[in-house]
């Protein structure tokens, strides 16, 4: 694994315990076996030039050095179907998106969500949640519920997405889908021990850990929350539910909390995504379980489905991470756009500055993501012990003038164009936009082979 000493880096490690964002303007960092094991302000030490002896030197001459973002909510199968459904929201997206995916096999599915893992990682996510396509093929959603059900994939159709994600070189955790419209309780759960089973043989840095996808938004299934809740419970899972997202059919989906409060789901490890059509009774009662928020900025306004009350969240004690969804449905894969989105989106709304800060929305797409995610013990900040999974962006390339705020101006003024080089585990992954990855290349052409003669045969999506 590698090692090596970076040094003269304007260093932001967003520490665990504090709201401060761990700013250093003068620092160093070493890395060991892809760890962090030392990090400070100043010029490093005799002694930890001593211990750097024979590694490799990274001086990034004043760059910002800061966590690689995580993504809490990704669908990383989607990074060839950007612009599509421009005119919908949430359902009709889908039926012009996943009306094409559908038609995939799973050696498709592959390359996509290799495609979509090496762009998390060309933008600085070096972690990410990952909801696998489900093996029933999608179908039209009338009043929150699909309208019918298809035949059943076969497993590799899910391993396949799996195995990507590893190959590419990005941490995960998985998300596995129930497919519960299909089979008795017993065999969608040892469906799903099966998908669990093959993540298993994986890299145990890389997958950092397994979740089932909570569907009682839209199941067809009367008894879905409790069989989430068996499987997190089987399996030791987390799960992540889709839940009060769309402007469409508000009534019926908050009905459905009911469904989730009944079985016992609400509580650490239970993550509601998106939680935007919520009341301030949801919101309470989602807080004081435990159960934790993944925010979506930036997929939230592509499809028009409004602004979370994240203030509110966070006031109450809940744990909030952010996610950037779909390359489907933010089309660029870019975490600064993300953080401003929300920000910007937060404040328009509240009419008050403080409502969502700077140093609040870097922590949430870092550090905050990792906790919830429950992972933050190995990624999210720069701390002694963890992976040493980092950016390097400068402020200078392009010039963004004088630093008044240094962490302030990282969020604000700094993005993709700064961006020069990616870290997972000490080791360069991309380098100004260009993989490091021996098949980003044919990632880029498999993408077009396989899904642009599906589109002849089947219909362009709109």
């Amino acid at each position: 694994m590698t090692s090596l000493l970076v040094t003269h880096a304007r260093l932001i490690t967003v520490p665990a315990g504090t709201e401060d964002p761990g700013y250093l303007e003068h620092g160093w960092m070493l890395v060991v076996d892809g760890r962090i094991a030392d990090l400070g302000e100043g010029d490093p030490s005799a002694a930890v030039l001593a211990a750097a002896s024979g590694f490799e030197t990274l001086d990034v001459a004043g760059a910002f050095v800061a966590p690689g973002f995580i993504s809490a909510h990704s669908h990383l199968f989607t990074s060839a179907s950007r612009g599509l459904g421009v005119t919908e929201t949430l359902y009709g997206w889908c039926d012009s998106m996943l009306g094409l995916i559908r038609h995939a096999t799973p050696d498709d599915l592959y390359w996509t969500t290799l495609h979509g893992s090496l762009d998390f990682l060309g933008a600085g996510v070096t972690a990410a949640y990952d909801f696998t396509d489900p093996r029933i093929p999608w179908e039209p959603m009338i009043e929150g519920q699909r309208q019918a059900v298809g035949t059943l994939r076969p497993i590799e159709y899910q391993t396949r997405q799996i195995d990507a994600k590893a190959d590419a070189g990005l941490r995960f955790v998985n998300s596995t889908p129930m497919d519960d419209a299909i089979g008795s309780d017993d065999e969608v759960l040892a469906r799903l021990a099966a998908v669990l089973d093959h993540t298993a043989t994986l890299d145990r840095d890389l997958a950092l850990g397994a979740a089932v996808t909570g569907s009682v938004q839209w199941s067809i299934r009367p008894n879905a929350a409790e069989l989430e809740v068996e499987a997190m419970r089987r399996f030791g899972l987390i799960n992540q539910a889709h839940f009060l997202e769309t402007r469409e059919a508000t009534e019926l989906q908050r009905s459905k909390w009911a469904l989730y409060r009944n079985a016992g789901a609400l509580g650490p490890g239970m993550i509601f995504g998106h939680f935007i059509q919520t009341t301030p009774e949801i919101i309470r009662e989602a807080a004081e379980s435990g159960s934790g928020m993944s925010w979506q900025p930036g997929s939230n306004g592509r499809l028009a489905s409004g602004f979370a009350e994240v203030p509110e969240m966070l006031a109450l004690g809940m744990t909030v991470g952010m996610g950037l969804d779909d390359q489907a449905c933010t089309d660029v894969a870019d975490p600064w756009q993300n953080m401003r989105t929300g920000m910007f989106g937060l404040r328009a709304k509240t009419g008050d500055p403080l409502s969502m800060m700077p140093e609040t929305v870097l922590r949430l797409h870092t550090l905050g993501s990792a906790k919830l995610l429950g992972v933050d013990d190995r990624i999210g900040s720069l701390e002694v012990g963890k992976f040493a999974d980092f950016v390097v962006v400068d402020p200078t390339a392009p010039d963004i003038g004088p630093l008044w705020h240094p962490v302030r101006n990282y969020v604000l003024s700094c993005g993709l164009r700064n961006l020069k080089r990616v870290y997972v585990g000490g080791e360069l992954v991309n380098e100004s936009g260009v993989s490091t990855n021996p098949l980003a290349g044919e990632a880029s052409a498999k993408v077009r082979e396989s899904l642009e003669p599906l589109a002849a045969r089947y219909g362009h999506p709109a």
